[in-house]
């Protein structure tokens, strides 16, 4: 995502958990196509650090961009827990709550009066929202709700001609889920076998679409839910 916007001369300042290396990397890639860039430290699962969040954000934009606006939002943090009905514990419930519903409601209340009016937001669901896999009853439901909150963000913020939409990948070649996907040869075969296009995603099938939504060429696209799976179980 933040090459795709990157190539389309957008500046990011971008979040991590943990591995700051990877994010200085990504900093450093993007900026060879001409933008300017930082990195923040963030936990999203942490509602508690918004405001200080928040607040370190403003200094860093004034700082290295001269501006304490921002054009886009991306929600994309997620991690993946597997939960099967009746032997989902608490703690998981709780953690797949913070991190895929409670974090982009308050963090999206916290960037609101930065954000641009004019600019967008974009929330990242999943295929899991609409079709079902074994033990995600949880994530996918979270991601429901994500998909639905984004459908109130487009009605409440239309006045401010704020644009908000969803983007549901299917299943994508990364470090997710401890990189099943991307380095499981059966895994990624079932996924393939399922798919129309006869393949599991790549990240620059989820970018490109992304920073679409965050170009005038989009401008008419509000409230939408865009699922950029190849067609899996169509």
């Amino acid at each position: 995502m933040a090459n795709k916007l990157a190539d389309k001369g957008i500046n990011l300042v971008i979040t991590y958990h943990t591995n700051k290396t990877e994010a200085d990397k990504v900093i450093a890639e993007v900026e060879t196509k001409g933008v300017k860039a930082v990195a923040l430290a963030l936990d999203v699962s942490k509602v508690d650090t918004f405001k200080q969040f928040g607040t370190e954000l403003r200094t860093v934009m004034v700082n290295t961009f001269g501006s304490d606006k921002l054009d886009f939002l991306v929600n994309n943090a997620g991690i993946g827990l597997g939960t099967p009905i009746g032997a989902t514990e608490l703690e998981v419930f709780e953690t797949l709550s913070d991190i895929h519903f409670k974090a982009p409601v308050f963090l999206t209340q916290e960037i609101l009066p930065i954000l641009n009016d004019g600019g967008g937001i974009v929330n990242i669901s999943s295929g899991l929202a609409r079709f079902t896999a074994p033990g995600y009853s949880v994530y996918g439901s979270m991601k429901a709700g994500i998909e639905h909150y984004t459908r109130y963000l487009a009605s409440e913020l239309g006045i401010r001609q704020i644009r908000a939409n969803c983007v549901a990948p299917g299943a994508i070649e990364t470090d997710f889920g401890g990189g099943a996907v991307r380095d499981n040869a059966d895994y990624n075969k079932m996924i393939a076998d399922g798919t129309a296009l006869g393949r599991a995603g790549l990240p620059d099938d989820i970018g490109d679409v992304v920073a679409f939504l965050c170009t005038d060429e989009s401008r008419w696209i509000n409230g939408q839910r865009i699922e950029v799976s190849g067609g899996t179980h169509l």
